[in-house]
């Protein structure tokens, strides 16, 4: 039976929000994030990374820059906490009127957020249930690609996320719930899932 799971968004949700990351040592873990991930791991829910990285498409960095960053995001996670994600999905691609110069990288593509494919894909690989899973993310573009798919979107305020004031946010799309940061939402997603048995 597919199961649900919890989508992670990077950058301003896992690690610190710092633009384009040219240094893999640059990449710090936002505090509290790997034992809310953790908190997942021991609740056997599955955890995946889904993320915009439209640097090697506006000619930044390599592709290879990107998965050594990812690489770091989980070595600091299993230090941190002993937590990891159990899939790692992202986007390398930009089309040309977005930025996108890099000819292998430049194109528009299904998996681009708000788009739902790199969602999909993972239902695909990993027998997931879409419906009864959660995206969590601080940008508006996340909060759509979970509405998209038929996910519950948590919008955090850590990131770009801080920009929400009072209580308003700042597209006109709805998040499902707001939280000051994953551990908050973690907490959440834990509660929803238990008032769901």
């Amino acid at each position: 039976m597919a199961r649900p799971a919890v989508f992670l968004d990077r950058d301003g949700v896992l690690n610190v929000e710092a633009g384009y990351i040219h240094n893999v040592e640059d990449l710090h873990l936002i505090p509290g994030v790997a034992q809310a991930v953790r908190q997942l791991n021991e609740r056997q829910l599955f955890c995946c990374l889904v993320s915009n990285q439209s640097g090697p498409a506006r000619g930044y960095y390599p592709n290879s820059h990107v998965e050594a960053l990812h690489q770091r995001l989980c070595q600091l996670l299993q230090q941190q906490a002993g937590s990891k994600l159990n899939a790692l999905y992202y986007c390398p691609h930009l089309s040309p009127p977005e930025g996108g110069t890099e000819p292998a990288f430049t194109r528009w593509t299904t998996w681009r957020k708000p788009n739902t494919g790199m969602l999909v894909a993972a239902a695909w690989e990993y027998d997931l249930d879409l419906s009864r899973s959660f995206m969590v993310g601080d940008k508006a573009t996340d909060i759509d690609m979970a509405h998209n798919a038929g996910c519950c979107g948590i919008l955090v305020q850590s990131g770009y996320g801080d920009r929400v004031l009072g209580g308003q946010y700042q597209h006109h799309t709805r998040p499902d719930y707001i939280a000051a940061d994953l551990p908050v939402a973690v907490d959440w997603i834990c509660q929803q899932l238990g008032a769901r048995g």
